[in-house]
């Protein structure tokens, strides 16, 4: 998407969804690695995102963009909130990776693990009664951003991963290195990240003829 084109979108959404969408396009996070976000995952002091478990089972640090960290805030606040309620009504616990509950039975009630992104509702074990909360379900903001597009009038194709694209080509029109723009990505190998610097080979719509310096 252009510039242009991502600003309509986000236009179009709000809450929530405005929310992922923008983390998404503002530190390259893939869908999944936006809805799995853990609270301890965001470091609002160093402005960063750190993504566990990314493609390749590898954990990377992104940036945490100034323009998002106010809105992260007050939406972290009201996650707090509802965590603080569930914790009253007897649950508010998450499931943890790696059996890691065993090892620290009391961390999934803790607050630096729970998602950034919870479902708004409980899940409930009808037959052992306990409730809690996943993260969002992808299907959600995958449908928002679909309604977003078609009401923004844009005819390409555009998905959740789009904003991911979107990233790296405008970093790239910006004139940021290769190598950094890999880094925030996750790719392991640069030849990956190569594939985006086909956006910028504009043919002579990209070159100035001698003459305009005259």
């Amino acid at each position: 998407m252009t510039r242009a084109e991502v600003r309509a979108v986000l236009n179009e959404l709000n809450g929530d969804n405005w929310l992922m969408a923008s983390l998404m396009y503002g530190t390259s996070l893939r869908l999944t690695e936006c809805l799995r976000l853990r609270v301890a995952d965001v470091d609002f002091a160093q402005r960063e995102i750190t993504v566990r478990d990314g493609r390749g089972g590898k954990d990377r640090v992104t940036m945490l963009p100034e323009s998002l960290a106010q809105p992260l805030r007050q939406h972290l606040a009201r996650v707090r909130s509802v965590h603080q309620q569930d914790l009253s009504d007897g649950w508010g616990r998450v499931a943890l990776p790696a059996a890691l509950d065993r090892k620290y039975p009391n961390a999934a009630a803790e607050w630096g693990w729970q998602w950034v992104f919870p479902q708004t509702t409980r899940w409930g074990n009808s037959v052992t009664g306990e409730q809690g909360r996943h993260h969002a379900h992808e299907t959600i903001l995958q449908r928002a951003v679909k309604e977003a597009v078609h009401r923004a009038g844009i005819a390409k194709h555009v998905g959740c991963h789009s904003f991911r694209h979107s990233f790296a080509t405008h970093l790239l029109e910006d004139g940021y290195d290769i190598r950094t723009i890999q880094e925030l990505l996750g790719h392991k190998s640069v030849n990956t990240t190569m594939i985006y610097t086909h956006v910028l080979n504009r043919g002579g719509h990209g070159v100035r003829g001698p003459i305009d310096h005259l």
